[in-house]
């Protein structure tokens, strides 16, 4: 495991994590530091969100391409295909 997963958030540890939420609690009163976490929460969510969407939409256009390639790789084959029978004719 990483060693700096394994320290916790930033090498912190629960006690320190813990200390530093009282003093936001007392800088900044409980209620301000609830809308603080809430608009915290809201934007991970959002920024998640974001993320698929993007995700979503880059595997679309990788299945669009795909299915382009195959359209033209068959109508060369087809073409290559009339042209071999051209040939055959003239020959």
């Amino acid at each position: 495991m990483d060693p700096v997963l394994s320290a916790g958030i930033a090498g912190l540890g629960a006690p320190e994590l813990i200390v530093i939420a009282l003093i936001a609690v007392l800088l900044f009163g409980g209620k301000k530091v609830g809308e603080l976490g809430k608009g915290l929460g809201e934007g991970i969510k959002n920024f998640k969100t974001a993320i698929k969407s993007d995700e979503e939409k880059l595997e679309e256009q990788r299945e669009a391409l795909k299915r382009e390639e195959e359209r033209l790789a068959a109508k060369k084959q087809a073409l290559e295909d009339e042209a071999r029978l051209e040939a055959k004719k003239q020959a």
